[in-house]
């Protein structure tokens, strides 16, 4: 089963010069939780922002580059169709980024993890909010950023 994990702001913004705006704990802690043990799907740009290979986790990178080498463990696609091969599978397996993965994968995806950044960001890549009208909200938790004081709310969606 393909599910999708993304933090974003209500206008849509999850990146700015192939990165994250924001490192939010409370975020990265729900992340963590969600993703655990799980095979995450992402690509090359979202891989080489990571901190390194994320514990606990299989990590699948999509590149078009033949010659890209990745970490021992980490598993390489070139083929945007291989990623499909995923939605059969019993498991939760999670499209992490970036905004081309979102944008191609969000209509096969049964099951979405979104995170509202309650604070206004200016950035170059986007979440596809408009798409989220093929989904249902299944459930729903505000919460706040201590370090921060940033508010999210954590939100998932089931396809209708």
């Amino acid at each position: 089963m393909l599910s999708m994990i993304v933090a974003t702001t209500d206008k849509g913004v999850i990146g700015k010069d192939g990165t994250l705006i924001w490192r939010i704990p409370k975020d990265l802690q729900y992340f963590k939780k969600v993703t655990m043990g799980k095979k995450m799907i992402m690509g090359r740009k979202t891989f080489e922002s990571l901190p390194g290979v994320l514990p606990g986790r299989a990590h699948v990178v999509l590149t078009r580059n033949e010659n890209y080498e990745v970490p021992e463990g980490v598993t390489l696609l070139h083929d945007e169709e291989e990623i499909l091969s995923y939605k059969e599978v019993q498991e939760e397996v999670f499209i992490i980024g970036g905004g081309e993965l979102f944008k191609a994968f969000l209509p096969h995806c049964t099951k979405l993890y979104v995170t509202y950044v309650k604070k206004d960001y200016e950035g170059d890549t986007f979440f596809p909010l408009e798409e989220l009208s093929a989904f249902q909200e299944v459930s729903r938790e505000e919460a706040v950023d201590e370090a921060s004081g940033i508010g999210l709310v954590f939100t998932v969606y089931e396809k209708k």
